[in-house]
């Protein structure tokens, strides 16, 4: 202890380390709320990734309804066109019946 530090001194020094302190106390303190904010966010971001997902799933099976749908209309649509064309056939053969016994009891047979 060659040279003692005047009280002066040390009460500048005191001074100086209690607004640091302050200092560095604020800086924690904003650096809390940065921090409590950042994991709100990643929170809200992990909950939207859960929604995402979700909802991927609800659009493939209604993707997969859709094709099935599809599939059973595509076989609505093709009954009532056979039916149509049976009944055309149907039809024919009934008018080609009448038409040839027609012709078949003018020739006498």
């Amino acid at each position: 202890m060659d040279n003692p530090i005047t009280r002066a001194e040390h009460e500048e020094f005191r001074k100086y380390m209690e607004a640091e302190n302050k200092r560095l106390e604020d800086e924690n303190k904003r650096q809390n709320k940065r921090l409590d904010a950042l994991e709100i966010t990643v929170r809200e971001i992990g909950t939207l990734t859960t929604s995402v997902a979700k909802l991927a799933a609800s659009m493939e099976s209604m993707l997969k309804e859709q094709e099935r749908q599809g599939e059973r209309l595509e076989t609505l649509e093709g009954r009532d066109g056979e039916m149509w064309r049976k009944v055309t056939g149907y039809i024919i053969t009934a008018v080609l019946g009448i038409v040839l016994g027609f012709i078949f009891t003018r020739i006498g047979m």
